[in-house]
């Protein structure tokens, strides 16, 4: 069996302070750094000992992973598996880069979200120059804020031409055509991103080939479904697998809606869904995608 583990495990802290993020600056105890810790390690030996499926694992952390040495060790060890498929983790990329030699390059990937006014942009600017020298899959990204943009512009112009630069639309932001046009220049996909999706009673990949996963082993169909599959370490979600159609008004999150079958974002981001790469085919040219709004937008972040 293919199956795509979306993991969040109990850590919440981290080094920035956005402030359309609600974890900005946040302190995790010692105990929970621990408890994260032991979680993440246990969620890492269950990955090893299985023999029958292949995985595919992104980590979506509240907050910043790779500043912590598990997070490394992890995706290391897990990119050296032969049942992983791919392995990849959203991040700021605060953290160093040479760890990443470790790894190896053709199953380990980085989705690399850019904070201007939360770090040096020269600075960013080699830790991406960095991933390129070192052969590491990644994308970058922004939030669309109109005070974003210039930044996003100096960002796209460089960046290697093969490197992808995301957008997500910004939270309760309404778009006119003409900031629609201009976000659109930088990323073709802007439009999936521009306002929610309908998505109650779809069909969606959640719950049946992608699961979401808590530092407990708590397995649902996906972070924004609340309803419980069961349990990863006892194996008792998998007798709930399979095809069901989504429970939710609307889809706003990238993580959420690029597994909706109603979209056709598993072929345009064929070989890269979990780092968000998308063909190279996808953006010689905008996306003739056209969605209405629907309901007001709940918050997206870096991720979203």
């Amino acid at each position: 069996m293919d199956l795509t583990l979306l993991y969040r495990g109990p850590l919440a802290s981290c080094d920035y302070d956005c402030p359309y993020c609600p974890f900005a600056k946040r302190r995790d105890s010692v105990d929970r750094l621990r408890a994260d810790r032991a979680a993440l390690e246990r969620f890492t030996g269950w990955a090893a000992a299985q023999r029958g499926d292949r995985l595919s694992v992104l980590f979506t952390p509240w907050g910043e992973g790779l500043v912590r040495s598990w997070y490394r060790r992890a995706l290391v060890e897990l990119s050296r598996l032969p049942q992983v498929r791919r392995v990849a983790i959203q991040t700021n990329l605060s953290c160093r880069t040479d760890w990443l030699a470790e790894g190896d390059p053709e199953r380990l990937a980085l989705w690399c979200t850019y904070h201007p006014g939360q770090t040096p942009y020269d600075r960013f600017l080699g830790k991406c120059r960095d991933l390129v020298r070192l052969g590491v899959r990644f994308s970058v990204g922004t939030v669309g804020l109109p005070e974003h943009l210039e930044h996003a512009r100096r960002l796209r112009a460089d960046l290697p031409d093969q490197v992808y630069l995301w957008v997500n639309a910004a939270e309760g932001h309404r778009y006119t055509d003409a900031e629609a046009a201009a976000w659109t220049e930088l990323d073709a996909l802007f439009p999936y991103s521009r306002d929610p999706h309908r998505s109650a009673g779809l069909p969606c990949r959640t719950g049946a080939s992608v699961v979401s996963v808590d530092g407990d082993g708590t397995v649902r169909r996906c972070h924004f479904v609340r309803e419980e599959l069961g349990n990863l370490y006892d194996g008792s979600y998998r007798a709930a697998l399979g095809p069901r159609p989504c429970p939710r008004a609307v889809c706003d999150c990238h993580i959420g809606y690029v597994h909706l079958e109603s979209l056709p974002l598993y072929d345009v981001f064929a070989g890269g869904v979990l780092e968000r790469i998308p063909a190279a085919r996808q953006l010689s040219s905008p996306v003739p995608v056209t969605i209405r709004p629907y309901g007001a937008v709940a918050a997206r972040g870096p991720g979203g």
